[in-house]
């Protein structure tokens, strides 16, 4: 809306109220746009707040097996820091956006980059990997409103009209960029101090991020009393219930999930807080979140959809990276890779904010499905050989069809709950949070776990096969043997070194197979989503013009 729209919208009330003698309502105050010279300064302070907050996610989940050392623990015990940071994040962003209507934007982001800071510090004074969690834990708590800020600082530099397309797509491009950065600086600052190098750099950040909201302010919204008190009891129902799940998801493969007791402990509590959430909200006047509106058809049916998204973006955040461990290779080898991501992040991003202004909005899923399915069929042909520069054109292609999968989705929910009223926002916040967070673990968990399964399955085939009496199994075993033949003068043990060096590339061949039939699933998985897409968008189509065919006769007959 420019300003000549807004003052005119503002002269046509009073006329009117002129005309009838009725006291004349207040106009409401014009929009008023941000100068042009301020918008990069805006837009590099989302992009620090995004960076800055994702940076605190994936330099854990970067790094597993590299901070083993550090807490001297193993890599599913060093998995508690990751299940402890999404344990209070999943849920957290559905009380701030309350707490930010009640109590004011400004006041909300000075409060929030003060506890982010002192969770940085936190982190500089960790000594063992108890503390760690605990620490943790408290960066996840301050880390949530982090990433509403970042999205409130890349659409206050748009005009309302284009908050919903070119903003909302330009801030989702922005969420990507953390995950590759991650893995590009982590060998460099591991180099420099190990763990706490990953945080003294996150301390400077989170500094940097405090200077810019309080020398950058945001336009702030009207405030309102939304909070009750049965909201409080409904919400800690729901954190215990998201954070269960976070941590069963998280850790589940692991451990596995029918060997360790507590994961299925988890689980139950997190059902029974759950449905303990529902029987209080659904007899309430005013509910915190409104289930039959959250459970409606729409709503459903777009959970769906960010769920298969989550799926089968899962590709390339949690397959992929694991994939390149297996074969041994680490962030400083990835790098490159890595960059070709970013860089394939930002083209996809913007070609998206380039189609949210035109007519073909729905055309960007279609693309993005398009683009994973081809990246992911081109990685399940991976061998044992494969190195990170086979794998460029793959994984671009997956990171820009993540980028403008997720734009469109968002902004219709959006949309819809605006139309409903200011407290469906909570609702459509919980229901992407779910996807979003719980469907991203979800996602990693259940393709991990495939992994486990097809590997189990590859290794069994593959040891049926190699029988020492086969001439050419006791060759390879000799050959592999060889190298230790001048310190190993014992030929039973010199043939045992063989065998098991010989069950390690038996091992790894497994799991190439393994992660192949992951990636064919993906493939899969994103084809059987495009033809759903496909076929409603037909459906639609035809609906559309079967009801407007009656209005068209009865016009005629008229």
């Amino acid at each position: 809306m420019s300003l000549v729209q807004a003052s005119s919208d503002t002269v046509a009330p009073k006329a009117a109220d002129e005309t009838t003698g009725q006291e004349p309502q207040p106009a409401p105050p014009p929009v008023v746009l941000m100068p042009g010279w301020k918008k990069p300064f805006y837009m590099a302070a989302s992009v620090l707040l995004f960076v800055t907050q994702g940076l605190g996610m994936n330099l854990v989940n970067a790094n597993i097996y590299q901070l083993q050392g550090s807490f001297s623990a193993t890599a599913a015990e060093v998995s508690w820091l990751s299940a402890a940071y999404m344990a209070p994040y999943a849920s957290l962003s559905i009380a701030l956006f309350k707490i930010r209507t009640q109590y004011g934007l400004r006041r909300f982001a000075e409060f929030s980059i003060i506890c982010f800071v002192l969770a940085a510090v936190l982190n500089l004074l960790v000594t063992d990997l108890r503390s760690a969690v605990i620490v943790r834990a408290l960066s996840g708590i301050a880390a949530a409103p982090i990433s509403t800020l970042g999205f409130l600082y890349m659409l206050e530099l748009f005009p309302p009209e284009r908050k919903l397309t070119t903003g909302i797509s330009m801030a989702l491009m922005c969420t990507l960029f953390a995950a590759p950065i991650a893995r590009i600086i982590s060998p460099s600052l591991l180099d420099l101090g190990g763990y706490h190098a990953l945080y003294t750099l996150e301390m400077g950040l989170a500094l940097l991020a405090f200077a810019v909201i309080y020398t950058m302010p945001l336009t702030a919204p009207p405030r309102a009393i939304v909070i009750q008190r049965m909201d409080i009891l409904s919400y800690l129902l729901l954190a215990v219930g998201f954070g269960c799940l976070a941590v069963a998801l998280t850790l589940g493969r692991l451990y596995w999930w029918f060997e360790a007791p507590w994961i299925g402990v988890l689980l139950a509590v997190a059902a029974a807080c759950l449905a303990l959430v529902v029987a209080i909200e659904l007899p309430r006047e005013n509910p915190m979140l409104d289930i039959r509106w959250v459970l409606s058809g729409p709503n459903l049916r777009m959970a769906g959809v960010l769920l298969m998204f989550r799926f089968v973006s899962s590709e390339q955040s949690s397959t992929a990276a694991s994939f390149y461990q297996q074969l041994g290779l680490l962030n400083d080898q990835t790098t490159k890779l890595y960059a070709v991501v970013l860089v394939a992040s930002v083209a996809g991003g913007l070609f998206c904010a380039l189609l949210m202004t035109t007519r073909y909005v729905n055309t960007a899923h279609l693309i993005s499905l398009v683009l994973i399915a081809a990246g992911a069929y081109l990685d399940s042909l991976s061998t044992s050989l494969t190195r990170p520069e086979q794998m460029y054109l793959s994984q671009a292609l997956v990171s820009a069809g993540a980028a403008m999968f997720l734009p469109p989705v968002m902004a219709s929910g959006f949309k819809a709950a605006m139309a409903r009223g200011m407290p469906f926002i909570v609702n459509f916040l919980a229901i992407f949070l779910f996807t979003q967070s719980i469907g991203s673990l979800f996602g990693s968990a259940m393709l991990g776990t495939f992994v486990t399964i097809r590997e189990k399955f590859h290794s069994n085939a593959l040891v049926e096969h190699i029988l020492l009496q086969d001439p050419l199994v006791a060759q390879r075993v000799s050959q592999l043997s060889a190298g230790y033949g001048k310190v190993i003068t014992d030929q039973t043990l010199l043939n045992a070194e063989g065998i098991a060096l010989l069950s390690q590339q038996v091992s790894r061949e497994a799991y190439t197979l393994a992660y192949n039939d992951t990636f064919l699933a993906i493939c899969v998985a994103s084809l059987l989503g495009l033809l759903v897409m496909l076929v409603h968008q037909a459906w639609l189509r035809l609906s559309t013009r079967r009801d407007a065919e009656p209005s068209a006769s009865t016009a005629v007959q008229s």
